[in-house]
């Protein structure tokens, strides 16, 4: 086949989990232009595959729920068999949550830690063996990436069972990070804050009745004072899974225009 067009990840396979649409989306997008062949899986096979036709040669789709482990292990399969190989595992695929701690039933709370923080668990167990032949064979080794949050970082009050899930992918990257150093794997975290995309409506609960207002009250807690973007996100991820970031393992990564700073 012929390489895609692009270098800072040129010749790399990357495995995007949640890649159809949203974050995910932009971070394929972004990977395919810098080179990656890239792998998009998701739950959403209409939107997977229009995106992999879209982008044409150096990407595929495969459908894949990440909370089950058969899945994952069929995802890593097909990349090999499509690619050649894994060097990049982007574990991005996850949902939402805002409600009260106190009334969360039992399906909830499984549900918001199972598709939050084990899913990616299960998937980065799949793609391990994988990685570990990318990390033995390439100077600059192999990288797994987390969308975690910056719920993962912080807290906010009706957040909370999103929070312990987000907050756990951030101890799992610092811990992985330590335990798969001397595979030559570089492991990281993406600490995104509210974004525009389609679940906007699902972070701003209480702001406002207006989606328009509650943008206007939430940028004004944006240093920079504006609302991030999924490139801003597609971005930090393209940095570190690049050999740009080289020395960079068991980060968390705020995208957030200033707000861990104050």
């Amino acid at each position: 086949m012929t390489d895609p067009k692009g270098t800072r990840l040129a010749g790399r396979v990357a495995l995007i989990t949640g890649g159809a649409s949203g974050l995910g989306e932009a971070t394929v997008r972004r990977f395919h232009a810098e080179g990656a062949w890239v792998m998009i899986a998701d739950i959403d096979v209409q939107r997977g595959r229009s995106l992999a036709r879209h982008l044409g040669d150096g990407a595929a789709f495969v459908t894949c729920d990440h909370t089950d482990r058969a899945q994952n292990e069929a995802a890593v399969a097909a990349t090999e068999a499509e690619f050649g190989g894994l060097d990049i595992l982007h574990n991005n695929a996850g949902g939402p949550f805002a409600g009260a701690f106190e009334t969360a039933d039992d399906q909830t709370l499984e549900r918001v830690v199972g598709v939050n923080l084990l899913g990616v668990m299960k998937m980065t167990q799949a793609a391990l063996p994988s990685l570990r032949r990318a990390g033995e064979a390439r100077p600059g080794g192999a990288a797994i990436l987390f969308t975690s949050s910056l719920q993962g970082i912080k807290a906010r009050p009706n957040f909370s069972i999103y929070t312990a899930a987000k907050h756990g992918i951030v101890g799992l990257v610092r811990s992985l990070a330590l335990e798969l150093a001397p595979a030559n794997i570089r492991v990281n975290a993406i600490c995104p804050t509210v974004t525009e995309t389609a679940m906007l409506p699902k972070f701003l609960p209480g702001m406002a009745a207006d989606m328009d207002e509650a943008r206007r009250r939430f940028r004004a807690t944006i240093p920079l004072g504006r609302m991030p973007e999924p490139i801003d996100t597609a971005n930090a991820a393209l940095f570190l899974a690049s050999d740009e970031a080289r020395m960079l393992t068991g980060v968390a990564l705020p995208v957030d225009g200033g707000q861990m700073a104050g």
